[in-house]
């Protein structure tokens, strides 16, 4: 249970900054959450994707701050297309 909290407490964190990166782009709390979460997923691929490995709280906040902000990105490309 632990785990799936931390989980949901760095992916609202990563959500809510990808949002203000994204010059208010944000979805409200449980929508920032579930960016961060899906940013998470992306950053992880990503980065494991281009060799890079991440440690720690800092590291799995960056991977899921840049997982979230690319996924942001991608939801505003197919928004409007």
């Amino acid at each position: 249970m632990g785990n799936v909290l931390w989980v949901l407490l760095i992916g609202l964190i990563a959500g809510w900054l990808a949002g203000l990166v994204m010059k208010g782009r944000g979805f409200g709390l449980v929508g920032d959450t579930i960016v961060g979460v899906v940013g998470a997923i992306v950053g992880s691929w990503l980065f494991h994707t281009l060799g890079l490995a991440v440690y720690g709280t800092i590291g799995a906040l960056v991977t899921a701050l840049i997982g979230a902000v690319v996924f942001l990105g991608l939801v505003s490309l197919v928004k409007h297309a």
